[in-house]
């Protein structure tokens, strides 16, 4: 079961690629949401405001794959497909790369452009710092206070990662754990006398 999956650790500097007067900005991002996306480009509109084409692609999800390549004016699938193949073969998901375009009077074909988009997507890619990250799984727990040790015991035991805890008369722990190991550690629980785990969307 594959439970890792790529992405980048932060935004990548600034590259440029230039093809006949034409001047490529490359960026990539990392990005958990389509509301981040719409804000990353919103400040990079911004930023290049006197640009002419401002061309994306971005993948979401592990299980569920979302993506959505945008070529903003320039010719059919010339932009934003190609930046998608290069999110595809450095095999990346929650990420944004974009592709902000000066145009420098020279026209340059169909062809040009996608070649032009790919090298700046990958211009992007390569200046940026890959990382692997697990998928995860989380469960929320919940018991009485003097079944607390039990519960902790498993916690420890198996490295579980505690992401949130409310600890009164009845206690909720929200653990995480690799999709993996996910079914062994729900069945450790569920055994678990005066113990309740429930799986959290």
């Amino acid at each position: 079961m594959k439970d890792t999956y790529k992405t980048l650790a932060s935004p990548s500097e600034e590259t440029l690629f230039k093809e006949k007067n034409s001047k490529f900005f490359g960026y990539a991002f990392p990005v958990a949401s389509e509301e981040e996306v719409k804000t990353i480009l919103e400040d990079l509109r911004k930023q290049h405001y006197s640009a002419r084409h401002w061309c994306y692609a971005f993948q979401l999800g592990t299980d569920k794959i979302y993506y959505r390549a945008n070529d903003d004016g320039e010719p059919n699938n010339s932009a934003g497909m190609p930046i998608y193949g290069q999110i595809q073969s450095f095999d990346l998901t929650n990420v944004l790369v974009v592709v902000v375009r000066y145009f420098g009077g020279v026209k340059l074909g169909v062809g040009g452009l996608i070649s032009a988009y790919k090298t700046g997507a990958q211009m992007a890619l390569e200046a940026s710092e890959i990382i692997e990250k697990t998928i995860d799984i989380h469960y929320l727990i919940q018991f009485d206070y003097k079944n607390m040790n039990k519960v902790m015991r498993v916690i420890k035991e198996k490295n579980l990662d505690i992401i949130s805890q409310k600890m009164e008369m009845s206690c909720e722990i929200e653990i995480a754990t690799r999709k993996k190991n996910a079914e062994m550690v729900f069945d450790i629980f569920s055994n678990l006398f005066e113990v309740t785990i429930t799986q959290k969307d």
